[in-house]
């Protein structure tokens, strides 16, 4: 991770460490590298897909980001609001340079990120985010230790003809609905299925697939208002959906984050389905029918040790990754396999996808309900998951905060405490200025404590610190 970007692109609170001209800045280094740059054919204009979520401060941003692509000579595709995986898909489809997100994904409005994918919809290099962070701190001077050719005190600007252009694509979204609705094999006219769109991105596509594939479909978190994306609503509020599908009886509901890259189940019980939960059933259904390659689900180090049992009592292996769906896509593409996911929701189906699309989970989970003509409580069923404690605890430094003796010290304290009965994992967030500490073990006061215990410990570090 840089010094901006971290696992799932540049993200901080809009304005404050997410500025306008940080978006102008990106928007004026990918142009110019896709267009006049040496990795740019002669005389090609870079073609670029924007997208953004419901925030308020995305106007702003997507404003900054298309005057600095234009004005280093790109051809900008405005997809308006729409989801970061229809973002990857049009970019893919369309043949587009990259395309670039507006989103916090699950943050809170105050908070703002740009993602990048490139030409085929994956995200964007180490390499490229390495030179981006060089020139927004340093001009021309800091691309010049990655290209040492490079002359003049900034990246040259477009003028004439050369002046990208401003392009409605909204009918690459229209695209995106419709590739989505084609993926069904059955109608949904049994389901009576609850959207929970977090006021966010999935409200102008997740409802209009649904019912387009035959459902009764109850909506909430479908008035956003710039200010309300996650509010009490999504995939991290689960309860509101929960309180939804209970109330009208529903057979399940979908819960998507504020980009719909994730998504999380409720069952006709309204028991909560998380992306443990959506590996195990997903896993076993393509395995069943020839479609898990390698016979392995790659998870991150945060999954649920009841996810590995239910996998190896399935016959199915598994492999895991750091933290972020990054990494498992990388783990996908290095060794061909098929599915990968977070507990989080981020669930990647690599036939279909090159991300996480939280409206294609709930539609290939849908699909597995009806072909075995099960309900989602029993598909979910063999996944009995261990007590978790997870807490973020905000930090000014989050390698000194993990690097330090005591820190270590008491974590192994805690880890030679669990024993073989559980595990404590500390890490830092790839997307927040904080450390991530979890627990798991069969008993849910041991992981209270112990997490409690390293929360303290951090805690006393950084009053040491103030």
């Amino acid at each position: 991770m840089g010094k901006y970007f971290g696992t799932d692109g540049f993200r901080g609170e809009a304005n404050v460490t997410l500025k306008a001209t940080h978006a102008y800045g990106i928007g004026r280094f990918l142009g110019w590298y896709f267009s006049t740059s040496p990795w740019g054919s002669e005389g090609h204009k870079a073609r670029v897909a924007v997208g953004k979520d419901t925030r308020r401060s995305s106007y702003m941003l997507e404003y900054g980001l298309v005057a600095g692509l234009t004005a280093s000579g790109a051809d900008v595709y405005m997809l308006h609001v729409t989801t970061t995986p229809s973002v990857s898909f049009v970019t893919r489809q369309d043949g587009f340079d990259c395309g670039v997100m507006i989103s916090a994904s699950h943050n809170p409005f105050s908070d703002n990120g740009i993602k990048l994918v490139n030409s085929q919809g994956e995200k964007i290099s180490d390499h490229i985010t390495d030179m981006i962070e060089a020139y927004l701190d340093e001009g021309a001077e800091g691309l010049r230790k990655f290209l040492p050719q490079l002359v003049g005190d900034d990246l040259p600007l477009a003028t004439g003809e050369d002046l990208g252009q401003i392009i409605d694509h909204a009918s690459g979204r229209n695209r995106y609905i419709g590739y989505l609705i084609s993926l069904a094999a059955h109608t949904y006219q049994p389901y009576r299925i609850g959207l929970d769109l977090a006021n966010g991105a999935a409200w102008s596509i997740a409802k209009a697939v649904f019912e387009a594939l035959g459902a009764t479909v109850y909506v909430i978190g479908d008035s956003p208002n710039g200010t309300n994306i996650n509010q009490g609503v999504g995939s991290t509020h689960i309860q509101a959906l929960q309180q939804l599908v209970v109330a009208e009886g529903l057979d399940m509901g979908f819960a998507f984050d504020g980009d719909a890259d994730r998504c999380i189940a409720v069952d006709e019980q309204g028991n909560v389905v998380n992306g443990d939960h959506i590996l195990y059933i997903l896993g076993k259904d393509l395995a069943s029918r020839g479609g898990l390659i390698g016979n392995t689900v790659v998870t991150t180090i945060m999954s649920n040790m009841g996810l590995y049992q239910a996998l190896s009592g399935a016959g199915i292996a598994y492999e895991q990754t750091t933290v972020g769906d990054k990494y498992v896509y990388e783990r996908m593409a290095q060794k061909g396999y098929a599915l990968g996911g977070e507990q989080s929701g981020h669930i990647i189906l690599k036939k279909y996808a090159t991300t996480g699309d939280g409206i294609l989970t709930a539609i290939m989970l849908t699909e597995v309900m009806a072909r075995q003509k099960a309900p989602l409580s029993r598909l979910a069923s063999p996944v009995t998951m261990f007590p978790q404690v997870c807490e973020s605890i905000p930090v000014a430094d989050k390698d000194s905060v993990i690097g330090h003796p005591r820190v270590q010290g008491v974590l192994q304290v805690c880890q030679t405490q669990l024993g073989r009965q559980g595990r404590i994992l500390l890490r830092k967030s790839g997307t927040e200025p904080v450390v991530r500490v979890m627990v798991e073990a069969k008993e849910p006061l041991v992981c209270q404590h112990l997490a409690q215990t390293m929360k303290e410990t951090i805690l006393s570090l950084q009053n040491r610190e103030e």
